[in-house]
């Protein structure tokens, strides 16, 4: 079955598999999983965790069949995402945890998750509402806003997190009105130190990417203000952290009405919350990884190490993310053009390259999301790169562009991904300049290739040998940053690549990370055993 939004089939399921665990209830366009911090990329298990351990297959599979099981029975015909929420919710209750974490699945009034009774949410909470869904959500944003604000509940907190459309907030305060909740403003979390500030593309970072950032913020549950090291990428990160801070605040609001036994007054301490905020992690957005590639020989290197690659990984796959994803990567850009200023004198070439996928949507097009990430304001030709003097350095970005398709999720037949020939058309638009030779299409057409790989658990081959042309482009720089040429030799820079467009291809990305560690760990243990 495809994408229904509708709650009569649960309606009719709740009382045969009941639920009653204290759960706090998380929508919004973008964000809502970083507010609740449970990343579902790789497999279905992740989407699932007890004390930030993904829960066994066998769990898993018990508890689905007896859902699938009632299902039969009362011939509700659940949807996927249906199926998946009543099996999450089974096992957490059968687990009796303390406190659930639900994060929303599309929109909020109509989405399964909100099957959940009143009486068991603590919180419900909204983060940044943008244009995204409008097939299923409305065509503005307020109309999107009032779906998604649609888990308000009577007598409870909602949370509202920064907005970027203030019409957002107008929205949010009729509907918890009409249901006599209770609005909260998200508090202010101030940055005291940026996060990419004292951090360069030139030369071999000490770390794998930017530090954590210094912030602030103050409660009026507590004498003074609290500070920490964030260690999440983006000022937008900034604003999902004061909406967790806000759940947190309603939550010491009322703990004795909420859970008694759980003693969170005495347990939710300055402390405690700093903890929890410098041990955050959160995979897919703008997160560092380095990588090690084989690369070929060149003309001018007979080398064919496995250089370490800088890979920013972001799900950006709606207009409104990819913004995010493109501001942030400009401040990378201009706080290594800033950091070259104290560099020796010399030609500087410094190459991106994009791996990107994206899928088919009939209300974004790849070219309104692309844009904010690939635009060439960002990458002007290293022609107009000229030093005010002699003594600086030369400094030039090389973009390019890799293409492919993602791995199809099971069990979702109506996601895909946009044919090859249209994101090739899509970035010879948006890059008019760039050389025939930056830009690498993967083999194929119809997808049938990457399927077959997946259904073989080998992965997408095909963002295997993106990431070898990718290293291989970084590491000879050299051969192809002509148009700095003059006597001077250039200065070899790793560089970053950039992936993103798809969170089915951020789940490609991890799900080869996670192959070739078993593949090392069993390697390992071989060795271990020879005599």
């Amino acid at each position: 079955m495809s994408i229904d939004l509708s709650l009569d089939r649960l309606k009719k399921l709740l009382p045969l598999l009941p639920y009653h665990r204290p759960t706090i209830h998380v929508a919004g366009t973008n964000g809502k999983g970083s507010v609740s911090a449970v990343p579902h990329l790789v497999t279905i298990l992740d989407s699932i965790t007890i004390d930030n351990t993904d829960i066994p297959s066998n769990v898993y599979e018990c508890a689905r069949q007896e859902v699938e099981g009632v299902d039969r029975v009362q011939g509700t015909k659940l949807t996927q995402f249906e199926m998946l929420t009543m099996t999450a919710l089974h096992i957490f209750e059968t687990e009796r945890v303390d406190i659930v974490i639900l994060e929303v699945g599309m929109g909020g009034r109509l989405d399964a998750t909100n099957i959940v009774p009143s009486t068991c949410i603590l919180v419900s909470a909204l983060t940044a509402v943008d244009l995204d869904h409008q097939a299923f959500l409305g065509n503005t944003v307020s109309l999107i806003a009032r779906e998604k604000s649609g888990i308000a509940r009577e007598g409870k907190p909602f949370v509202l997190g920064r907005q970027t459309h203030p019409e957002v907030g107008d929205v949010v305060r009729e509907i918890v009105d009409r249901v006599g909740g209770t609005l909260i403003s998200a508090p202010h979390v101030l940055a005291l130190q940026q996060d990419v500030s004292s951090w360069s593309l030139l030369g071999n970072p000490s770390a794998i990417g930017p530090p954590a950032k210094l912030v602030q913020f103050h409660s009026s549950f507590f004498d003074t203000a609290i500070q920490a090291r964030f260690p999440l990428q983006g000022n937008h990160q900034l604003d999902n952290l004061g909406t967790a801070l806000g759940v947190v605040e309603a939550l010491l609001s009322d703990c004795e009405g909420f859970v008694p036994t759980l003693r969170l007054k005495s347990r939710i301490t300055p402390t405690s919350i700093v903890k929890g905020i410098e041990n955050v992690k959160w995979r897919g957005r703008l997160s560092f990884h380095g990588i090690s590639i084989p690369i070929q020989p060149s003309s001018t290197s007979t080398s064919t190490r496995a250089p370490n690659l800088l890979v920013l990984v972001d799900g950006a796959h709606n207009p409104a993310s990819a913004e995010t994803l493109g501001s942030y990567i400009s401040s990378l850009l201009k706080s290594t053009l800033l950091s070259s200023s104290a560099s020796q004198r010399g030609k500087y070439c410094i190459p991106i390259t994009f791996i990107l996928s994206f899928s088919h949507s009939p209300c974004k097009t790849p070219i309104q999301t692309l844009s904010p990430i690939l635009s060439s304001s960002l990458y002007p030709p290293v022609r107009d790169f000229v030093p005010s003097s002699h003594s600086e350095p030369i400094v030039a970005f090389r973009p390019s562009v890799a293409l492919l398709r993602f791995t199809p999720p099971e069990g979702m037949p109506w996601v895909r991904p946009v044919p090859l020939q249209l994101m090739r058309d899509t970035i010879r638009a948006i890059l008019p300049n760039l050389a025939e030779d930056a830009l690498w299409v993967a083999a194929g057409c119809d997808g049938a290739q990457e399927s077959e790989d997946a259904s073989n658990g080998t992965g997408n081959i095909s963002l295997r040998e993106a990431l070898k042309w990718a290293a291989n482009r970084h590491a000879h720089v050299s051969d192809v940053s002509n148009g700095l040429a003059d006597s001077e030799q250039t200065i070899q820079c790793p560089g970053l690549v950039v992936l993103a467009g798809s969170l089915y291809l951020v789940a490609d990305f991890y799900r080869m990370l996670q192959q070739e560690r078993s593949m090392a760990d069993r390697a390992f243990h071989s060795n271990d055993e020879q005599p």
